[in-house]
């Protein structure tokens, strides 16, 4: 069975970076696509980033897009999420997923989630 365990996360003061880890265990994290959601308290959960199974292209939320750079290791079977400039609004739990479409910008397209991390963007 896959696994996903999210690392990376904390307080940061606003305008600073941050990168999160997915790690996968199970197969191999080239076999599905991996996604990045975060959400907020009393807010639906909202995609951020998708890197493709196979070939690895990436897709981004046009709300994050400038800001954030999703990458994967397939030597240490991991997902990073490089996120930006960040800001007070971008506090949320976020989550890695896995799914098996190509194109997967619902959280619908993705059956296994990690538990999620908190990242605090501090004004």
């Amino acid at each position: 069975q896959v696994q996903l365990d999210e690392s990376g996360g904390g307080l940061v003061q606003a305008g600073g970076s941050l990168t999160l880890s997915c790690a996968v265990s199970g197969d191999t994290v080239a076999a599905y696509t991996i996604g990045w959601f975060r959400q907020a308290p009393g807010k639906e959960r909202e995609f951020v980033a998708y890197v493709a199974r196979a070939g690895g292209s990436q897709y981004y939320s046009d709300s994050m897009k400038h800001r954030v750079t999703i990458s994967r290791d397939n030597a240490k079977n991991t997902v990073d999420l490089q996120m930006n400039s960040l800001k007070p609004e971008d506090t949320a739990v976020y989550y890695c997923a896995k799914s098996n479409y190509l194109y997967a910008t619902t959280h619908e397209r993705y059956d296994y989630w990690g538990q999620g991390i908190q990242v605090t963007v501090s004004s």
